[in-house]
């Protein structure tokens, strides 16, 4: 009971953090049940189960609040379902240990790019052009395939890289990513089916994390709705880098020790605090000019 209990509160903290930031679900749920013993592809299989249901819930919440752009959702929904079959499928027969490191350098290059550039400039200037097919279908397709074989994957690839286009604001980046996550979860879903056989998933954890998943996914569209773009993208910049730092220290390739570890941690930390700081003081900044400029009277309000 105390386990079943301790993966609802893990849900509940996880979809807040993914609603609102657009990624961390499966990272931090994936880690939980990998630590408890639990086998990768059974680990991964149980928590993309739950996020069929946290995901239709937080893109509801997310379209309810206007957070959608549905020609994105479609558009790297479908590619990412696609790659997500690929993954759980062939997951028992893949290494990602080469992978996975040469992943979190991308990632952690885009994380340090979306940090500083809403850290220190503010919102990207968004251009009038669309996202692309050819930009969003092999976005997709290695989202979702990272998505099935590491337990999690389609927020830190997708929402990074998106953001980092600067064609829409990050409340719908967020609300568009956690939307199409319902297509990856299913597809995923299905996979691990055909290569498991259910063999291996606890359907109580399955509820267990669905329940308090579908508690916070109102929430997180809520809060995602309300927070400043300057302040939202210095903090998904923050979740990326610090995530990816995680993984680049505890690979093979660094092997870093606990005291490294540790101080690397402090310092990314603070780092990541301060430019949150930073980006509340500008934004509050802009905001007392916005108040202080006359707003000038319009053309059809003055009298000939």
């Amino acid at each position: 009971m105390r386990t079943l209990i301790l993966l609802a509160l893990v849900g509940l903290g996880a979809q807040l953090v993914d609603g609102s930031l657009g990624m961390a679900y499966g990272v931090t749920s994936t880690t939980l049940l990998l630590a408890i013993g639990t086998n990768p592809a059974a680990a991964s299989a149980t928590v993309h189960l739950a996020e069929i249901g946290t995901t239709l819930a937080s893109g509801a919440s997310h379209w309810r609040f206007g957070n959608v752009d549905w020609k994105v959702v479609a558009r790297i929904g479908i590619p990412g379902a696609i790659g997500a079959f690929a993954g759980a499928t062939f997951l028992s027969s893949l290494s990602t240990e080469i992978a996975g490191p040469v992943m979190s350098v991308i990632l952690l290059g885009l994380g340090l790019y979306v940090l500083l550039r809403f850290t220190v400039q503010g919102l990207p200037a968004r251009s009038e052009k669309p996202l692309r097919r050819r930009f969003l279908t092999p976005l997709g397709l290695v989202a979702g395939f990272m998505d099935a074989t590491g337990g999690g994957g389609w927020g830190p690839v997708g929402t990074p890289a998106i953001l980092a286009s600067g064609r829409m604001e990050p409340r719908k980046v967020i609300g568009s990513i956690d939307t199409s996550e319902f297509f990856v979860a299913i597809a995923a879903s299905v996979g691990f089916f055909v290569g498991l056989s259910g063999e291996g998933i606890d359907v109580t954890w399955v509820l267990a994390l669905l329940i308090g998943g579908l508690i916070a996914a109102p929430i997180a569209a809520w809060l995602v709705r309300l927070m400043p773009p300057r302040v939202l993208g210095s903090a998904v910049g923050g979740v990326i880098v610090l995530t990816n730092s995680r993984t680049l220290l505890g690979s093979d390739w660094i092997a870093a020790t606990d005291g490294v570890k540790i101080a690397v941690y402090v310092v990314l930390w603070a780092g990541w605090a301060a430019a949150v700081a930073w980006s509340v003081r500008a934004y509050r900044q802009d905001k007392a000019v916005e108040v202080a400029q006359p707003q000038e009277p319009e053309a059809d309000s003055v009298s000939v």
